[in-house]
């Protein structure tokens, strides 16, 4: 895939330049010969907009640009879906994946105004059933933990309990943490994570008695007047002002399916509009005030204490800073964090807290810059960053008085650079192969059951001459097995807009049978919600005849 993968997430995430591997994680680029700083015309939104449809190849934009308490752009560009004419307009719904995670630390937030729990409270506290694979971290996780990416899990960690859709119910999948081992110790460092914002959207809905999308509803949505907004894909329906989701495959950009996670709920699941989400950057950047509204003591209403509203945006984990490529030095920061559902950094002298969202078709940003009381949402129903990371720094220049920069020129061609060194990377793997080597057994014995501790069963099985894996939790991870080299395989998908296919490589015994499978991403351009790596599979033995 051209373009740096969706999730998970997921999950993009903005601290840098250009997005890589999602469902949502923002990485150095790859070298680009252009200047840091090229010379550009003064900036027009439409015209900005419309090139970089163009240029990212993306159907639809829908923007919102909100400043000094005013809602000053709210407006569609492009089409919802390829091949149709409806266009994207400021009500077209598009999901916005982990742009969730503010919500729900917003949510959390409110709890603490009420006195319901406190950041700091253990979560066994809460929810007493929760438990990692580290006795000392079950106890010691907080709250506030659950939200800052440093529980010691790696990066995207136990994403295939959720991601592509699952079986597993959201209390399994937190039953699941216990098998996860984790990547660090536990507050060592920064790694993004989803599962952990599935828990705290547990703990919502247990202090609502409700479902989290209810308690948003409620409790969120309906006070900032965000009609339009949902909490599930079953929400949309019988709505024609969506956005239909868009993917690469093999190459060539298409309409395709969207991916419901309703199990996922807290880490993702909400789908908005330029329309509503101005209202919730709004609420923000006025430190918790419902913008136009009063108590019933005449003054301006709040959702969110300004103690707590602050909190939100408090640095708790650190976060490394890359080095940005040349062509996008002035991109880079002087500090990079995260807080409690939001990124921090700066720009040009300003802190910016921010968010990516990343699922299967959809990518979204959202920036505020509270110092100039400047908040900007870019949503698109395509999976490219580009076209969002160009739009931010051309939005925030005009709107921080900064010089323009070329910035869709430049992150095109450091995005065309990236994108080539993987296909060079990719072409060097494959003439390295030992193409020649055949599997150590025959085919069929590679057939059978295997299991992993967290994710539970991957099946092998005949299909005529092919040999189909599966994974039996998640109807869409199925694909054809072909020979790689030696006992390594790979894993085509049929879902060709996954963009995932993966290395299978058999482990074996002495006596020549199979010890453990092993998978990884075949390519880096990957998302990490894929994390075939973090798999242990064993062979399930056939249960012994009772006599």
């Amino acid at each position: 895939m051209q373009n740096m993968h969706r999730i998970a997430a997921a999950i993009v995430l903005a601290f840098s330049s250009i997005s890589v591997p999602a469902l949502a994680f923002d990485a150095a680029p790859a070298v680009a010969a252009a200047p840091a700083a090229a010379p550009a015309s003064a900036f027009d939104l439409e015209r900005d907009v419309n090139s970089a449809l163009k240029i990212f190849d993306v159907p639809g934009i829908a923007i919102a640009i909100v400043k000094d308490g005013k809602v000053v752009a709210a407006q569609g560009f492009g089409v919802r879906k390829l091949g149709e004419p409806a266009a994207v307009d400021a009500k077209t719904l598009f999901e916005v994946a982990s742009n969730s995670k503010g919500f729900t630390a917003a949510a959390l937030a409110m709890l603490v105004d009420e006195g319901k729990l406190a950041w700091d409270d253990p979560v066994t506290k809460h929810l007493p059933g929760f438990q990692m694979h580290d006795s000392y971290v079950t106890g010691a996780m907080t709250i506030r933990d659950l939200l800052t990416h440093r529980s010691g899990l790696g990066l995207g960690a136990g994403d295939l309990l959720w991601w592509p859709t699952t079986t597993f119910s959201t209390d399994e999948i937190i039953e699941k943490l216990r098998y996860i081992r984790p990547a660090t110790s536990f507050r060592n460092s920064y790694a993004y994570d989803n599962l952990l914002y599935i828990v705290a959207g547990k703990i919502i809905a247990d202090k609502a008695g409700k479902s989290w999308g209810e308690a948003m509803h409620e409790r969120i949505l309906a006070p900032l007047g965000m009609t339009a907004t949902t909490t599930s894909l079953a929400e949309n329906a019988g709505n024609p002002d969506v956005a239909n989701a868009h993917s690469k495959i093999n190459g060539k950009i298409a309409a395709v399916k969207s991916m419901p996670v309703p199990n996922a709920v807290g880490a993702v699941g909400i789908n908005t509009n330029a329309e509503d989400i101005a209202k919730w950057m709004m609420l923000l950047l006025d430190e918790g005030k419902i913008a136009g509204a009063t108590d019933k003591d005449g003054k301006p209403a709040r959702l969110i204490s300004e103690k707590q509203a602050r909190e939100l945006w408090t640095a708790q984990t650190p976060v490394k800073i890359p080095e940005p490529k040349p062509a996008l030095a002035a991109t880079k920061p002087n500090f990079s964090a995260y807080g409690l559902g939001f990124q921090l950094r700066d720009y040009k002298g300003m802190k910016v807290a921010m968010h990516g969202g990343a699922l299967q078709g959809f990518y979204s940003r959202v920036l505020m810059v509270p110092e100039a009381k400047l908040g900007v949402a870019i949503l698109t129903n395509a999976e490219n960053g580009g076209s969002m990371t160009a739009l931010q720094w051309r939005i925030l220049d005009h709107y921080l008085q900064a010089a323009p920069s070329d910035w869709i020129g430049l992150v095109s061609r450091v995005e065309q650079d990236q994108h080539a060194e993987e296909v060079k990377k990719q072409a060097k793997a494959s003439s390295a192969r030992a193409a020649k080597s055949q599997p150590s057994l025959p085919l069929a014995a590679y057939d059978g059951e295997y299991e992993d501790a967290w994710y539970g069963k991957v099946t092998i099985r005949p299909e005529g001459k092919k040999h189909i894996l599966s994974f039996t939790r998640t109807p869409d991870l199925t694909g054809e097995l072909e020979h790689w080299q030696h006992d390594t395989f790979i894993v085509r998908w049929k879902e060709r807009n996954f963009n995932a296919d993966a290395y299978v490589t058999f482990s074996l015994n002495p006596d020549g049978s199979i010890d453990r499978v092993k998978m990884a991403p075949v390519s880096a351009e990957t998302d990490f919600s894929y994390d075939f790596q973090d798999l242990s599979l064993v062979p399930v033995k056939p249960k012994e005849a009772k006599k």
